[in-house]
């Protein structure tokens, strides 16, 4: 008696023990967009003396930390991306202006010697904190010698804040100060400029009872002036943390309230649960006993999921969690694939039972799961090398939901299925029979390859249809492609976007995009400051009412060119991948054929947001991707039941062979799709705004694809058959049984 069953079990239970551990013990790290807070992307520059590449980049992130350290930041996240940007991310900041000024700011420190009032036209001069230009001498000490600093009050010496400076060696400071003190009190000679980033930001004379040539001892002073309790604070932090060795230039910004984010989780959850319970109603009602018990595995499957992403550290965001929800679609598609196939197996030698009718429905099975969940995380893969932000998250856990899912269908689901399969008859099962779509399809037996021509016909039309769409109306690209600012503002009651457009415009922008939806505001401009929002906001205060910031963000024109740079690289690497998977897997017309479909699909998904005019931003990049990695899995199993029919159809036309196999697998198409479907209406109804415009687009790409694989893939590939000149695939070699020996085969 085989042992795999037990072993199968003792498996099953291991990882389900596991789970329940990680997921009881460990804390979801959650992004920024989901527990609000600021996320900064600055790129380093060349500076006259210091070249910007990957050493440079390093010792501004380390003057950074320190910077966000001593601004007391809980839990600051920073990190190198690529050779020049460094990404910060501040929990809990909500005031972006703080964040970019104190954290990225240059902070060039040094002190110079004033060696008089500037003349007329002096293009070196710098004005004092009065105005008063002066002529300043060369560095005598730099921020470098610096090694501590503080903010502080004393109300002895009047009601102003300071900042203390201690130096690393007190001679070169105590020299700098016995030269100034050798000149008249009340000469400007007798002051030294403590110069911050080209500007002096305190100028103070030194003290008549310090002596010529003695100057300052003790290595210490005090920066004086008209500091506030912030400006002396934020000024010790900069002194403090160091100089940058290069300048960095913000490219990306991103603020997030927390309240938004509370809202986004507690709808994906809604989603996430309504998608779960209409699956598993779904597909208990399809597949009935063996349906129920795939349902279980499916709650399994979101255990799997959550422990795994807690286990790797990885940060869940907004987009992670609607690919969460939406791998749950996808683990039905393994489950789908087996019943599928025990259905038939059983059909076809009823007298060998059950449970051998589901164990060759799973080996059966695997080559198109293995091969549809392989093209998925080449999706994922290429959204976590080529995407950006939120969205690589999504990358990271639609791959742990392809994962989870095939040990959701492939181990737990047999498990439970060995365990109960035999204990009820075909009926009650859903093995029984092959179902009432196939069974009406076998009927009727349409060739729908007959008119595969006129099928091809139509989606060349449709490709038509979306270029008149792209000339006429174009790509609505999102900040993240274009570059500029958008500020989604909350409000406490509807708003007439008349008076908020205008109260926009009054505040100084009158070419801002203002658009309203449910009980927000979002206005969309060009490259304007943290102050200039404030005054949009004050605005619409005055004119609507109150508001609240939840989202900010602002890219940089550099960057949101290279985003969509990008986005069309990742579109094209992820159609040149599937088919060279594909044409590894099968043939190369096979591979052909459904990247055709593929790019059909593409197509009708960018054509219909042309003519809607909706966004195309980072999550319509992450839906594109989604779509082509799910959609794939249709061709896959398209191309796997033709190449196991043509070998032993050898007298058949091929064009018969596809379409025997199309209507093969309707069922599991349909079934499919429509579990899909379940998961997407739900994000669609409970997401939200920031997840509306995803699921959207997934529907129209998952009916896309359904179509495309029967009528653009199939047919694509009778074409393409015809013009190759290639033989069939010979038929399989029979496997040898073991012949029975008599005796012991011993000699004597």
């Amino acid at each position: 008696m085989s042992r795999a069953p037990l072993w199968r079990a003792v498996a099953a239970l291991a990882v389900i023990a596991t789970s329940l551990l990680l997921a009881l013990t460990m804390a979801p790290r959650l992004g920024l967009d989901l527990r609000g807070g600021t996320q900064l992307v600055f790129e380093t520059k060349d500076s006259p003396t210091v070249r910007a590449d990957a050493d440079a980049t390093d010792r501004a992130l380390d003057v950074l930390r320190r910077r966000a350290d001593a601004l007391g930041v809980v839990d600051p996240t920073l990190v190198r991306s690529g050779e020049k940007r460094i990404i910060v991310e501040l929990p809990g900041v909500l005031d972006p202006r703080e964040a970019a000024e104190v954290i990225g700011k240059t902070a060039q420190l040094n002190f110079h010697p004033v060696l008089g009032p500037a003349g007329d036209g002096d293009k070196d001069a710098v004005a004092d904190e009065s105005g008063q230009k002066l002529k300043l001498g060369p560095v005598a000490l730099s921020g470098a010698g610096v090694t501590d600093a503080a903010a502080g009050t004393d109300p002895q010496l009047g009601p102003g804040w300071f900042v203390t400076i201690d130096f690393r060696e007190a001679g070169p400071w105590r020299e700098l100060t016995g030269k100034a003190a050798c000149e008249p009190i009340g000469d400007p000679r007798r002051r030294v400029a403590i110069v911050l980033d080209d500007e002096i930001i305190s100028s103070p004379q030194v003290n008549e009872t310090v002596t010529c040539g003695a100057g300052i001892p003790g290595g210490t002073t005090q920066i004086t002036g008209s500091f506030s309790a912030e400006e002396a604070q934020n000024l010790a932090v900069l002194v403090k943390g160091g100089s940058l060795p290069v300048p960095l230039e913000l490219v990306e910004q991103r603020t997030v309230g927390p309240t938004l984010g509370a809202d986004a989780i507690a709808a994906s959850a809604k989603a996430g649960v309504a998608g779960v319970i209409l699956t598993a109603v779904f597909i208990g009602l399809v597949y009935r006993l063996v349906g129920l018990l795939a349902a279980v595995a499916l709650a399994c499957y979101g255990l799997i999921s959550y422990a795994g992403l807690v286990a790797m550290g990885a940060t869940l965001t907004l987009p992670g969690l609607a690919g969460f929800v939406l791998a749950i679609g996808m683990a039905v598609d393994a489950n789908v694939l087996v019943f599928e196939r025990a259905r038939e197996e059983y059909g076809a030698a009823p007298r060998r039972g059950l449970k051998a009718a589901l164990d060759r429905g799973f080996k059966k099975a695997w080559s198109a799961v293995a091969d549809s969940n392989i093209t998925t995380l080449l999706a994922a893969g290429l959204l976590f090398w080529l995407a950006s932000g939120p969205v690589k998250g999504f990358g990271v856990t639609l791959a742990i939901g392809v994962l989870a899912s095939l040990i959701s269908a492939m181990l737990i689901t047999r498990v439970l299925a060995a365990a109960l399969i035999g204990r009820f008859g075909p009926g009650v099962s859903g093995l029984g029979s092959i179902g009432r779509v196939r069974t009406w399809l076998t009927r009727r037996n349409p060739d729908l390859m007959r008119a595969g021509r006129r099928w091809l016909a139509v989606a060349a039309g449709l490709l038509v249809l979306v270029g008149a769409g792209l000339v006429t109306r174009g790509l609505n690209y999102g900040v993240e492609f274009t570059g500029g600012r958008i500020v989604e503002f909350g409000t406490s009651r509807p708003v007439d976007v008349a008076a908020a457009r205008q109260a926009v415009s009054d505040a100084g922008f009158p070419t801002a995009v203002v658009q309203r939806s449910d009980d927000a505001i979002s206005v969309r401009t060009g490259q304007i400051t943290a102050d200039d929002v404030v005054r949009v906001e004050e605005a619409l205060d005055r004119r609507v009412g109150e508001v609240t910031k939840q989202r900010d963000e602002l890219v940089g024109p550099s960057l949101g060119a290279e985003l969509r740079r990008n986005a069309l690289i990742a579109l094209g690497v992820a159609l040149a991948a599937q088919l060279a998977y594909l044409a590894f897997r099968f043939r190369w017309t096979f591979g052909a054929a459904a990247v055709a479909a593929l790019f059909v699909d593409a197509a009708v998904v960018v054509g219909t947001f042309a003519w809607l005019g909706k966004p195309i931003d980072g999550v319509f990049l992450a839906a594109m991707l989604t779509i082509i990695g799910y959609s794939v899995n249709d061709k896959v199993v398209l191309f796997d039941r033709v190449r196991e029919l043509w070998p032993v159809s050898r007298g058949t036309p091929f064009g018969r062979v596809v379409n025997t196999a199309i209507l093969q697998t309707v069922p599991r198409t349909v079934n499919t799709g429509l579990g899909a479907l379940f998961i997407l209406a739900a994000l669609a109804v409970f997401g939200g705004d920031s997840l509306r415009d995803f699921a959207i687009a997934l529907l129209i790409g998952i009916v896309a694809g359904t179509l495309s694989s029967s009528f653009v893939a199939g047919p694509a590939a009778i074409e393409l058959e015809r013009r190759a000149g290639q033989p069939p695939p010979a038929p399989a070699a029979p496997r040898r049984r073991p012949v029975a020996r008599d005796g012991s085969g011993a000699v004597v």
